[in-house]
């Protein structure tokens, strides 16, 4: 998946339906009327959806006849964690190394008030 696959993403995720939408198929595949249940919105709404969804990886539907289960990609969530992640790494490394810097300067200032 690329960085423009990674936007789409994101993008995707950015409305709260959508998330709603993802969490409730990380618990188990669906079908648009048992996704578009809980939702004061019609079908078709729940459709376009789900083709933002589509479209940036985050869910697919088998072809065959209606109805079709919508079955989360995971993979799709991997990329968005392996990007979140990296950027989590270099900001903890960045917060030790000033955690050391201010140990440091701390027991330099120690040192000079016990002297």
């Amino acid at each position: 998946m690329s960085l423009d696959t990674l936007s789409k993403v994101f993008a995707a995720l950015a409305d709260p339906t959508r998330r709603d939408i993802v969490a409730r198929l990380s618990v188990a595949d669906a079908t648009v009327n048992q996704l578009a249940e809980p939702y004061q919105m019609s079908v078709q709404a729940v459709y376009k959806h789900l083709r933002v969804l589509e479209e940036a990886g985050v869910v697919s539907r088998s072809p065959g006849p209606q109805p079709r289960p919508v079955h989360l990609e995971i993979g799709a969530l991997d990329l968005m964690d392996e990007w979140i992640e990296r950027y989590r790494r270099q900001a903890e490394d960045r917060y030790q190394r000033l955690d050391r810097v201010l140990a440091a300067m701390s027991d330099t200032n120690e040192e000079e008030s016990q002297s």
